[in-house]
């Protein structure tokens, strides 16, 4: 059993953390809310640091979750950072979702300081890192990722390997700008069949066993035909990953039409209160439209 720490204990991290000790191993969190990582320490029988850097001296991996390019920068190579206090040989994994170019960037400045660095963002949401069936994308050297893979598996149901630094970021991205795409196609369809006078659950019964059938349509199709927009995966940090998609876009020459179109509908929704709720609320902008449509 290894040695680990856990930085950023919210409603991803918690649980991941939580699996790394369930799996038998020694781990130590750190939380910007210290209160929530005691928390923690006492619920699973591990322990708690006052910085990233006191919970990484002596791991043999630190894995961290935050929120953003700055937060990452902050937990890793920040005042009291983790890679100032890592051993030589110890595995850092980001599970952030960031930019490819700052998990480029970490890449070198581990390699310099003698440690190795992954970029491993997550798909499956909170349900997924609470039921350890998470989808765990990295990008790295092969070694390494073979070393903290069997950690990883503990909350993951799919960890994989799909390049060098930055290519987890980026297949994140190809994911997000999926999921946008699928979720907007969705609402549209709910709403078009609701003005229609279906029975909006009878239809999601019958087109989710053919080929429009997807995840978004199984596991939201419902809740958005009622109406529940209040769990999930927020609209705010939705539109912080579209933000990073466009803006790799930006640096590739891909065209993104429809994903700019969507972050700006998600905009809509924040400017009417909605940043925390679920990303399928993308069925409201497809009301809102409807009724300024018939003013």
């Amino acid at each position: 059993m290894a040695k680990a720490a856990f930085l950023g204990l919210g409603v991803m991290g918690y649980p991941m953390a939580g699996h790394l000790a369930a799996a038998g191993h020694e781990v130590t969190v750190y939380n910007r809310t210290s209160e929530k990582a005691e928390a923690w320490a006492q619920e699973h029988k591990g322990k708690s640091a006052r910085t990233p850097a006191d919970a990484a001296r002596g791991a043999d991996f630190v894995f961290a979750c935050v929120g953003d390019d700055p937060d990452v920068r902050a937990v890793a190579t920040g005042d009291h950072g983790a890679f100032g206090a890592m051993k030589v040989g110890a595995i850092y994994v980001d599970h952030t979702t960031a930019s490819a170019e700052l998990a480029r960037e970490l890449y070198e400045t581990a390699e310099k300081a003698g440690i190795a660095f992954i970029d491993g963002p997550v798909s499956g949401g909170q349900a997924g890192a609470e039921n350890g069936a998470l989808t765990v994308m990295c990008g790295g050297d092969a070694e390494p990722f073979g070393k903290a893979k069997p950690l990883m598996d503990s909350y993951g149901r799919a960890v994989t390997l799909i390049g060098e630094a930055g290519s987890g970021q980026l297949c994140k991205m190809v994911n997000q700008i999926c999921i946008a795409g699928l979720l907007q196609a969705l609402s549209e369809a709910l709403n078009f069949g609701s003005k229609a006078g279906l029975d909006m659950e009878t239809v999601l019964e019958v087109i989710s066993k053919g080929a429009a059938q997807s995840w978004q349509m199984e596991n939201r199709g419902s809740t958005m035909v009622d109406g529940k927009f209040d769990f999930g995966f927020a609209v705010d940090w939705m539109r912080k990953d579209l933000r990073i998609c466009i803006a790799e876009a930006e640096r590739n020459g891909a065209r993104l039409p429809a994903t700019a179109m969507v972050d700006q509908l998600y905009k809509n929704v924040q400017q009417d209160g909605g940043g925390r709720w679920d990303t399928s609320c993308l069925l409201y902008t497809s009301d809102a439209a409807d009724e300024e449509d018939s003013v």
